[in-house]
């Protein structure tokens, strides 16, 4: 028997053993058949979405997660494959789905800069016929439908901060505009449902996020500064670092999602931490929190990147009875512990 015999029959054994020992899940809560709701996330294996599955999983509903793993990952959600109350589809919703929900979370579509433009008709499609696919699902079982929008669709704001009921500057032929106005349009689908069927919708505009699970190369300003300090690169910034941005922790943005979904309140609702920083300071905090040697280098801007971006939370707090709880501090060390271990994993191929 030579090496890879030996090797395939240990792999073999292995997998035996592994599967004849009850996996342990994490603790999920007791609901009643008349609490326990079917829910849907669209994109459930992403970096917001497998959050926003462990927190219905442990709140104790049926989850099923639709994703074509097309910025997603299965690691994600391998805590819960197994579980009675967990299923997972490999689909893309471009294409019509025929389950039976209560509730549809629908989060699937790129949303880092590098990924939507990567196949902006793909974008496209995703945001608008996916909409009109989950809108389609939701009006034929009767779910309640919350869709993840997004700040960008304020583009290069002229009012600071941006409140929902500011319409936005956006170049709508730039190379982001298959995201922001793809966004845009699939929440004038989404008002165009409850005008005409009566859908119940809910509308999340999400401010930039960050925590655990987000991808090591998504392109996104947080995983770009954390990596480059932790390799001691040279930290880059696109244009003159006095644009800004806010930045909430993914747990804030997870409690947001269910408190809106739950809740009353119809029209569009801002999701994000107001306090802004500028992007040259936000790198030298990057820096200063890692320990690292990189210098700060300068280089030219992107094309329509925001100058501002600061979220006005007045609704989330008066209609929601939300605020983001997590301090950047405590955000950035657990999403910098994580990217230490990603930046082992992709040099040595063990993980822990």
């Amino acid at each position: 028997m030579d090496i890879k015999e030996k090797l395939q029959e240990m792999e073999e054994r292995i997998i035996k053993l592994e599967s004849s020992v009850p996996k342990i899940f994490p603790p999920v809560k007791p609901l009643g058949y008349k609490d326990k709701k079917r829910i849907l996330v669209t994109g459930g294996a992403g970096f917001v979405g497998s959050h926003l599955v462990d927190r219905l999983m442990m709140d104790g509903h049926s989850v099923t997660v639709v994703d074509n793993f097309f910025t997603g990952s299965r690691k994600n959600l391998e805590q819960w494959t197994g579980h009675q109350n967990f299923e997972i589809i490999n689909h893309d919703v471009i294409n019509p789905l025929f389950i039976e929900v209560d509730q549809i979370y629908h989060l699937a579509s790129p949303a880092s800069p590098p990924h939507y433009m990567l196949n902006p008709i793909k974008t496209l499609k995703t945001n608008i016929l996916g909409t009109i696919n989950m809108l389609g699902l939701a009006k034929r079982v009767k779910a309640r439908f919350l869709i993840s929008s997004t700040s960008e669709l304020y583009g290069d704001p002229d009012i600071h901060p941006q409140s929902e009921d500011y319409w936005g500057n956006v170049n709508p032929i730039g190379p982001r505009a298959c995201y922001d106005e793809g966004k845009r349009a699939a929440e004038a689908i989404c008002y165009a449902y409850v005008r005409k069927e009566n859908i119940e919708v809910r509308v999340a505009r999400i401010f930039n996020t960050y925590g655990p699970r987000m991808h090591i190369s998504d392109g996104r300003v947080v995983s770009n500064f954390i990596i480059q300090a932790l390799e001691n690169l040279p930290i880059t910034i696109y244009g003159s670092g006095k644009q800004t941005r806010s930045f909430q922790y993914v747990s804030d943005l997870v409690e947001g999602l269910v408190a809106l979904m739950n809740g009353d309140y119809s029209l569009p609702v801002n999701l994000g931490n107001p306090d802004e920083y500028t992007i040259e300071k936000f790198a030298t905090l990057i820096k200063e929190f890692v320990g690292s040697s990189s210098p700060i280098v300068f280089k030219e801007g992107l094309e329509d990147d925001p100058e501002q971006r600061k979220p006005d939370i007045t609704r989330a707090k008066q209609y929601l009875n939300w605020s983001p709880k997590v301090s950047l501090q405590d955000g950035l060390q657990k999403t910098v512990d994580y990217f230490k271990k990603e930046v082992q994993v992709s040099k040595t191929g063990l993980r822990s």
